[in-house]
């Protein structure tokens, strides 16, 4: 089995994907201070509505659907996109990449340095910085979401990516926070997504650029909505077995809370690809931010037991190149279950990760909704996180715990994710984004018939200082 990026370390038992990122501060560096691959060789694409981003971190900002029909990579070409290239190119820092500057401002590596420093984007390093700045170029990680199908409705979601989010608001309006929240009049027009029943002009571009994209692909990974809930999913996965391309990373990003038919034929689609010859490796990506019933309340919908169970059976029946990660959104309701979540993904390592690692995890913070950042909980949750790290530190993978512990990296982003809890806001802001905690959980409560002060017993006092400020 081909060693999974980031497994690899070197004599003093740095990780790989750690060096690789210091090492792309340095390159990056010579060209400007706010140079980023990822600008050129990452997209999400979200096709429900037409929208775009680089990463994670930047807001989406629209396709040009008039500009598809030539051509189609204008999918991830975007005209907006260049202009932030070119800003970058001149050592500026685009507005949109505030989080990787904020990190960077603390002194932390950002996600800048980890994104440029992974092979599938420092190999173009040369060909970017000696092309003009609108010059096209061809993605080798993309994300996409093809439609907002999902079964689940999690709290900081929203219509966009969850149909169920959708059904709800119709049938509510929207949530009472201070700006009314997910509005049902907010996702019309340009931001309404497009059905499956209608045509998509967006996903009939991708479908045209799909064979040269496929060509550099690196990693392909399909998010959601449910990606088990959409047929282009399984139209990805035929076009790969009946083209094998031996490079290729493919990843889908779950719930794990399907119906069982979904399930199995899901499955039996994973024992295929997962063959010698057919692509480098298989990721699946699980979407859990805590642990048991607070995992539940968070993103609704979940079935937290069938989801672990699910996992092992994962883990069991597609035993070839594959591996799974666990995406963490930290938010301020992961703080006071994400111990046991750790223990447990160690347990996993213990039984799974023998000559490769097969259990990952992220832990991206959240930024929007505003009121549920880590950043509006009292200073004493801090602690909760500084336990999880001192927890990691304790448990930090070694020479003699091979594939078992905690990686460098994995610690990097615990203590960045403090640091930015650590990030002040002002006393107007904090108050304001606090009483929008209790009025949209409050309104969550009696929509979906869910307690919050039964499920997080530990938070009262803070429940009770949210109300207060939302009825001053």
């Amino acid at each position: 089995m081909t060693q999974n990026k980031g497994d690899e370390v070197g004599i003093d038992f740095k990780s790989k994907f750690l060096s690789d990122a210091e090492i792309a501060q340095q390159k990056l560096d010579t060209v400007s201070p706010s140079m980023c691959l990822a600008k050129w060789k990452q997209v999400s694409l979200h096709l429900t509505n037409g929208w775009n981003n680089s990463c994670y971190h930047p807001p989406l900002h629209p396709i040009d659907s008039s500009k598809l029909i030539a051509d189609p990579s204008a999918l991830h070409n975007t005209e907006h996109k260049k202009q932030q290239r070119k800003l970058m190119l001149e050592g500026k820092r685009p507005k949109e990449c505030s989080y990787c500057w904020a990190m960077e401002d603390k002194g932390k590596l950002s996600d800048r340095h980890y994104r440029s420093g992974e092979p599938w984007a420092m190999v173009d390093f040369e060909r970017i910085i000696a092309s003009d700045w609108d010059a096209p170029i061809t993605p080798s990680y993309v994300e996409v979401n093809f439609n907002n199908a999902c079964n689940l409705s999690c709290s900081y979601c929203s219509p966009q990516f969850s149909s169920t989010w959708m059904q709800e608001t119709k049938r509510h309006g929207a949530y009472p926070t201070a700006v009314p929240h997910n509005a049902p009049e907010h996702f019309e027009g340009a931001n309404r997504p497009i059905p499956v029943r209608e045509h998509n002009p967006y996903v009939e571009a991708f479908w045209k650029w799909w064979p040269e994209l496929y060509l550099e692909l690196k990693h392909f990974r399909m998010t959601g909505g449910e990606p088990l809930m959409d047929k282009n999913t399984y139209r990805v996965f035929d076009y790969v077995l009946e083209n094998p391309k031996p490079d290729l990373h493919l990843n889908t990003t779950s719930n794990f809370s399907v119906e069982q038919k979904l399930w199995d034929r899901y499955k039996t689609y994973l024992q295929k690809l997962c063959t010698e010859g057919t692509l480098e490796h298989f990721m699946q990506y699980v979407s859990v931010d805590g642990w048991g019933k607070q995992a539940e309340y968070i993103r609704h919908g979940l079935d937290f037991d069938l989801m672990w169970t699910r996992v092992h059976e994962y883990l069991n029946d597609v035993p070839n190149r594959n591996s799974l990660t666990f995406i963490i959104t930290m938010n301020n309701l992961s703080v006071t279950s994400l111990k046991t979540l750790l223990e447990n993904i160690l347990e996993l390592r213990e039984k799974y990760s023998n000559t490769y690692q097969r259990v990952w995890f992220d832990t991206p913070v959240l930024r929007e909704p505003a009121w549920q950042s880590l950043q509006i909980l009292p200073e004493s949750y801090i602690v909760l996180l500084e336990e999880c790290l001192n927890f990691m530190r304790e448990n930090e993978e070694t020479e003699n715990t091979r594939f078992k512990g905690f990686k460098d990296y994995e610690i990097a982003r615990m203590d960045r994710d403090i640091a930015w809890m650590k990030t002040e806001l002002s006393v107007q802001q904090l108050e304001n984004n606090q009483a929008d905690f209790y009025r949209f959980f409050q309104a969550h409560d009696d929509r979906r018939g869910t307690d919050f002060e039964s499920v997080f017993p530990e938070m009262k006092s803070w429940w009770e200082l949210c109300k207060y400020y939302a009825n001053r």
